[in-house]
């Protein structure tokens, strides 16, 4: 297929040999649509802070926690919300998650990334069906049990697809879609928690429940059209289907550069038997390991899920009624994928540090703010019976603020930079660690919030920004960029680093010898 006409050049390690292409529309459509895998888990996360805020929901399936609502006639805003039943509905999903990221790792380097995104879109979409249809708390447990076995396969394979398929220039650009189609999901769920609100007869979350099979149903059908990547296809031993592949979304017949880079982290990952026991065993693979440790846990522990699960019981909790309640979380969700915009245009441009960075010094400022305001208003009692127009508009101000800086760097960049940093070798089994980490901290932080917030108060806000202080300063000292690096030579940026590149030269390091020794022989 022709090509839009941007140049695609690379390196090969020290090798000025160029990796000649184009963008293609093939591949700007593929990945595209591979994106799409990020609708589900955003649109989970958007409506499960609305439906569990709608009294009839609460009334059907959590009684104690409505008729607790109902007779409380404190003015304490702090803990009207504080139940434990109620937040394991919502994190159960990320349990469910964590597990199936591992057995999606297995699959997804046997079968390929395309059936993993597929098989994921089929298990959430009988979840989406099963809780549309609930009439007993047990379904909707199931429901949320295949939801997040749906998210965990997912979140495992999509970002690695986009990796792996993009021009290693428009990497971050690609990747970042994934993200933009989580805040697109978490916005649509928002605008549809605010209208079936209204609906007559208290029977709205089912639609906000049942529609998630739409998402899902994308993913499946989007699958079925994709190709797998090169990088797969190679590992798999289908070598010529992968040099036809790699021809076509590269729109150039010299494509040898590239496709020998390939094969040669193929013939690397078949030195590593058990990449699950090197991972955590040999030093040579320590940096990407606590990369992808870290990153994910300072990425929930910056207090954004606090923001998006429960936009709309944060916002009630502060004195907003129920529609205003639902509109401010429209209004942050908004605000939330026209940031990731932002990372889309410039993460290629500006590189992974330059927004990991920036975003954690607005995030941690406009925390700081709505910490001093909540606290100046409601102080450690929270006794409050009426809020100004005023206020509520300026915690509003400060939380798009906060918003905006988490969608153009943490957010993204949290999906992009693990996807991105792993030799193939192990990358499929990275990549759930990953995963495993961010949905064990998802299911942690939703689990506990609105128990912190009883207890912390205002608190609960420094709280996070101590962990946004500690996650810059880790990016500033410790990240290494990796804008317009191939992604089958990240290596390099490990072994030139003043920190890690202790680890990538160990000579003791068995993994590491033999890799090197068999980069000997192919020379």
């Amino acid at each position: 297929m022709g090509g839009v006409g941007f140049a695609v050049s690379g390196r090969r390690g020290d090798d000025p040999t160029q990796y000649p292409g184009k963008l293609t529309w093939y591949v700007v459509m593929t990945l595209m649509a591979a994106a799409m895998g990020g609708l589900i888990f955003g649109y989970d996360i958007g409506i499960s802070g609305g439906v569990t805020s709608m009294a009839p929901f609460l009334e059907k399936f959590f009684p104690s926690v409505y008729h607790n609502q109902m007779d409380d006639t404190s003015t304490n805003q702090y803990c009207k919300f504080d139940s434990q039943i109620l937040t394991l509905f919502t994190s159960s999903l990320y349990l469910a998650a964590l597990v199936a990221s591992f057995f999606a790792s297995t699959m997804t380097k046997k079968f390929g990334r395309r059936k993993s995104m597929m098989f994921g879109g089929l298990i959430f979409l009988v979840g989406a069906i099963i809780n549309a249809a609930a009439v007993h708390i047990s379904m909707l447990i199931i429901g949320r049990v295949l939801l997040g076995i749906g998210v965990g396969f997912a979140n495992q394979s999509v970002p690695l697809y986009l990796s792996e398929m993009s021009p290693y220039n428009y990497r971050g650009t690609f990747n970042v879609c994934f993200q933009l189609m989580i805040t697109i999901g978490i916005l649509v769920a928002n605008l549809f928690n605010y209208f079936f609100a209204k609906i007559e007869g208290g029977w709205g979350w089912r639609l906000s429940l049942g529609l998630a099979g739409v998402p899902a149903i994308i993913i499946i059908i989007s699958s079925f059209f994709l190709s797998d990547t090169p990088n797969s296809l190679v590992d798999r031993g289908r070598e010529e289907e992968a040099k036809t592949l790699l021809k076509r979304i590269r729109g150039v017949e010299n494509i040898d550069a590239e496709f020998n880079d390939i094969l040669a982290a193929r013939n690397d990952a078949r030195l590593v038997q058990n990449p699950w026991q090197n991972i955590f065993k040999s030093r040579c693979y320590r940096p990407q390991l606590v990369m992808s440790i870290l990153i994910p846990f300072f990425q929930q522990l910056t207090g954004i899920n606090v923001i998006m699960f429960y936009a709309p019981v944060l916002f009630k909790t502060i004195g907003f009624g129920s529609d205003a309640s639902l509109m401010s979380a429209v209004i942050t969700g908004v605000i939330n994928v026209l940031a990731t915009c932002v990372s889309i245009g410039f993460a290629d441009r500006w590189g992974r540090r330059t927004l990991f960075l920036e975003g954690g010094v607005q995030m941690l400022i406009f925390q700081i703010a709505v910490a001093a305001l909540i606290g100046a208003k409601f102080g450690v009692t929270g006794d409050v019976t009426e809020l100004p127009k005023w206020f509520a508009i300026v915690v509003v101000i400060c939380i798009c603020f906060y918003v905006a800086g988490f969608a153009w760097s943490w957010g993204p960049l949290g999906w992009l930079y693990p996807s991105e940093i792993f030799s193939l070798e192990i990358r499929s089994a990275g990549q759930s660690v990953n995963v495993a980490v961010n949905m064990f901290f998802t299911f942690l932080v939703a689990q506990v919030f609105l128990g912190m917030l009883c207890t912390m108060k205002f608190g609960l806000f420094i709280f996070f920004a101590f962990f946004v202080v500690l996650m810059t300063l880790f990016c500033y000292f410790f990240m290494p960029e990796t804008k317009n690096i191939p992604i089958e030579e990240m290596t390099r940026v490990w072994r030139d680093h003043w920190f890690w590149k202790r680890f990538m030269n160990d000579p003791n390091d068995p993994v590491n010898g033999a890799i090197k020794m068999n980069k000997i022989e192919q020379v």
